[in-house]
Parts: C-alpha cells; structure tokens; sequence
C-alpha cells in the first residue's frame, strides 16, 4: 500500500510552528473558523486542549489564557487578509508578549487574490467567484469584493451557474477565482458572457505567482 502525504506545505509549515510552540510549552492560539479541515487537522495535531481556537476580534478581546506571558498563534491559512489583521491586533493588545509567526501564515495565494479584488471592485458592478461554497478562500473572496464596493458579488461553481439576471444593468463584470479553481472555469465564464454581450477583457495588475513546490519523492521520478 502506497500512502502521500498530500497536505499543502504551507498547511505544513502551520502544523510544525504549533508544534514548536507546543514544545517549548506555550499555550497556542489558532486564528480561524470552526470546523474547516485545515482548522481541524492542525487542532488534531496536538493535544486536546493544547490549542485555542479564536474566530473573531470578540473570541479575541474574551479569550483568558493560563497564562498571558507564554502565549503563541497560528493561523489558518485561507483567511482573509483584513479580517485576521483585526483579531492579530486585539490579541496583541491585550498580551504583547504573544509570539507570532516567523513568516505569515495566509496563503499567498489568497493574499494576491484578495488584494486583486480590492483592485478592481470599485469599479465593478458584479463579481463572479469560481469556487466551491466550501472553499474559505473563494468565500473571502466575495465578502473582499462586497467590502470593497462591488454592487453584488456572487460565488459560482462554473459558468452554467452563472444567472444572466445578475448583469441586468451592468457595465463591468469582475471574475476571480479561488485559489484551487483551474482556469478552464474562468474562461468558461468568460466564454459564456461573450455569447449574450460585446465584451472587452482587461487583465488587473496583479501579483504574478511563480512559487512551485516539489513533488513527493515518490512521484518525482
């Protein structure tokens, strides 16, 4: 029986800083949102009551640890990038001496992302988010553009759920996609709005991602 342990490194990177906090006998915080599988596995990492987790800046300005002098946290990795800021900064306020991680925990990926729709929603009537509703950094990404001043923002599976109503009236539609979702799904979308309009596809300035990882050993060869 073959077994790969196909768990993101940057997940990875997640699990070993809690466990050196756990090590070196800190009491850890996990940033995040109750019952995701990221949340989960790294919570499973450890003892059961090794790990805290905080969801919000109130989970945050409530918490009471053992001890507020050897505190640690971690975070989820598909977070959104101003949310977590807010609950980061109530912890530190409260306990200053809390150990953080030596390079930040959200995805890359989920950073440029949420940073390109920022970019381009104000000037955006819709937004179209290709991911899965259980993806946490698609959903970001649509609470990201509706804060950001998109009118709606909607997260789709593909283009077939894509319901022409939603343009009604619209004169710039933005399309981003999850981290996870392939590029097939973005230009099945855009494929579907040029059948019912005369359309212009403009590119954002975004951060170009050229992070590779290797592959497990065994299927390197």
């Amino acid at each position: 029986m073959l077994y790969l342990d196909a768990t993101c490194p940057l997940v990875s990177k997640v699990h070993v800083e809690a466990q050196r906090h756990f090590a070196a006998r800190r009491e850890i915080v996990l940033i995040g949102h109750a019952g995701h599988p990221e949340v989960v596995g790294t919570m499973g990492q450890l003892p059961e009551g090794a790990v805290a987790l905080i969801e919000t800046v109130a989970d945050a300005q409530a918490f009471t640890p053992r001890d507020p002098e050897n505190l640690a946290f971690v975070t989820q990795t598909t977070l959104s990038v101003d949310d977590t800021a807010g609950v980061v900064e109530a912890l530190r306020a409260r306990f200053p001496a809390i150990a953080a991680p030596h390079k930040e925990d959200i995805c890359y990926a989920t950073t440029n992302r949420q940073e390109a729709v920022k970019s381009i929603a104000t000037g955006a009537d819709v937004l179209l988010v290709l991911g899965s509703a259980n993806s946490s950094n698609s959903v970001r990404l649509v609470e990201v553009g509706r804060r950001a001043g998109v009118r709606d923002a909607y997260l789709i599976d593909d283009a077939q759920a894509l319901d022409p109503t939603w343009l009604e009236g619209a004169t710039m539609v933005a399309v981003t996609a999850g981290a996870s979702a392939p590029e097939v799904l973005v230009q099945g979308v855009i494929d579907r709005l040029a059948e019912s309009f005369d359309i212009e596809v403009v590119e954002a300035d975004a951060e170009r991602e050229t992070v590779s990882f290797k592959l497990p050993k065994q299927l390197a060869g």
